[in-house]
């Protein structure tokens, strides 16, 4: 069976540790609120708002911080704030779309001139995991969710790390369209 569970990631916010300072204070840690799935990754304590020219979001942050600053949000989160959020995997920013975030607590604000993207939608696995499963790094497969709207899902790229946990990543509006709530699992068609 080539079969791993499927989760749901909402809209995120990845900051620099050049951003957390500009947003927090020079030196500021982000608070750890609960792990996620991703080994070393977590769902901190603190929101931002992100603001496009039609409107504004709340989002959590995930830690650790990083190289650049990124914001995932879904297309319906794009329309519905005005931003452009091409689909793109993680960390590939390069010409993506802009917003302003703004630290609700103290006012701070950041311009991002680069950095909103929609998360393609993908599968975290271990090397042993894509052996096991017949898959590569960087391979494009299918995904069927079978539930109460049984969908199959193309253009799903693997990903492949010995830090990955085997999941697989889509976004709020891929889960509601394909009813994927709760614990649930895909299956790998190619």
């Amino acid at each position: 069976m080539k079969k791993v569970i499927v989760e749901t990631s909402a809209r995120h916010i990845h900051l620099s540790r050049e951003a957390v300072d500009h947003l927090f204070g020079e030196g500021y840690q982000l608070t750890n609120k609960k792990e996620l799935s991703q080994p070393g990754q977590y769902a901190c304590a603190e929101k931002l708002v992100v603001v496009g020219p039609k409107g504004t979001l709340k989002a959590s942050i995930l830690g650790p911080t990083r190289n650049a600053s990124q914001v995932e949000i879904s297309l319906t989160d794009a329309r519905a704030i005005g931003v452009v959020a091409p689909i793109r995997e993680s960390g590939d920013i390069k010409g993506s779309g802009t917003c302003k975030l703004v630290n609700p607590e103290n006012g701070a604000e950041l311009e991002l001139s680069e950095g909103v993207i929609a998360a393609k939608r993908h599968i975290h696995l271990t090397p042993e995991a894509a052996a096991e499963m017949g898959v590569a790094d960087k391979e494009i497969v299918s995904v069927k969710i079978e539930s109460e709207r049984t969908a199959i899902l193309g253009d799903v790229v693997v990903r492949v790390s010995p830090s990955f946990a085997p999941a697989m990543h889509i976004d709020t509006d891929e889960a509601n369209a394909a009813c994927a709530f709760g614990t649930i699992y895909g299956e790998i068609v190619k």
